[in-house]
């Protein structure tokens, strides 16, 4: 008498918690409201470009309660802003600035958040032209410009901005992780620091091409610093491999000895995993703006 299988079953079964555990990132102290540490403040705005015509957007602005307007302040760009500064989304931003910043892990630090542009229709009851992949994708100096000569400008008016390289950095999801290192890559005299997560380096709009590109400047390395993030399941579909893409620009970058840092978990496309080390992302990244104190000396 033949006995049934029951192996396949049993695999099922074991296989079942590990499957669940993919991108089951949770946030950790510094992503939660703290008491004693001192909370920012965020605004919302609206703007409409010139340099991207016809759009219109919403940004937000964060102000720690330690800026002084006397001392220039650091500033750090998020592209699809609203995600970023949401206090209860993947990264909750502005609650790990205040706790960082508090601890004198990051300096302080102004936080921009911009949303991606829309042109609104003409015509009653369609919805608007988004602008998102054309202005996030796309090879070139548009989106740096859209920053230096509109936005940055505009803030500048109300804050005491730093101006210098050194005291800028740039953040982005997916394609707003593109957009982030074109930023800087077209404009290192105005970003010197990039955040991508799950950064959409594949072929949407030729952004593949930046592996090699980065590659040539192996005696010239532009003087930036990358944090890339990215998951073992991240999408793979007719643009290109995610994480192939995100490994290829974490060996170009090693290769022409840059500043950087990678780190794959096994998230899918979200904002899990990098939020889950967003903390630890920008010690990282903000490194050399922090006063060092005694006990830290020697780390």
């Amino acid at each position: 008498m033949r006995l049934p299988c029951l192996c396949a079953p049993l695999l099922l079964l074991a296989a079942a918690p590990f499957a669940a555990a993919i991108d089951d990132y949770k946030l950790g102290p510094d992503s939660m409201e703290q008491p004693d540490v001192p909370k920012g403040k965020v605004t919302e705005h609206t703007w409409k470009s010139e340099i991207f015509p016809g759009t219109e957007r919403k940004y937000w602005i964060y102000v720690p309660a330690q800026y002084d307007e006397k001392k220039p302040a650091c500033v750090m760009v998020f592209q699809d802003g609203g995600s970023y500064q949401n206090p209860k989304g993947d990264f909750r931003v502005p609650t790990v600035f205040d706790n960082l910043i508090h601890k004198k892990e990051m300096p302080v630090t102004i936080g921009i958040f911009i949303n991606p542009g829309a042109v609104p229709s003409t015509n009653t009851g369609e919805k608007p032209r988004q602008n998102r992949s054309f202005e996030y994708d796309t090879l070139s100096d548009q989106y740096a410009r859209f920053l230096e000569k509109e936005i940055l400008p505009e803030v500048g008016k109300s804050y005491n901005l730093r101006k210098d390289a050194a005291g800028r950095a740039i953040c982005g999801i997916s394609s707003g992780g593109i957009c982030a290192f074109t930023v800087a890559w077209e404009r290192p005299d105005q970003f010197s620091k990039v955040l991508s997560h799950v950064g959409s380096f594949t072929n949407i709009r030729g952004g593949d091409v930046y592996p090699g590109l980065v590659r040539k400047t192996v005696k010239n390395p532009k003087p930036i610093r990358v944090f890339l993030q990215d998951g073992e399941n991240d999408l793979d579909n007719v643009f290109g491999s995610w994480p192939l893409a995100n490994r290829q620009m974490a060996a170009a970058l090693k290769f022409a000895r840059y500043d950087y840092k990678f780190v794959m978990g096994d998230g899918r496309h979200s904002g899990k995993h990098g939020g889950a080390i967003l903390p630890e992302s920008l010690r990282w990244l903000w490194r050399d703006q922090v006063e060092k104190t005694d006990d830290k000396k020697d780390e």
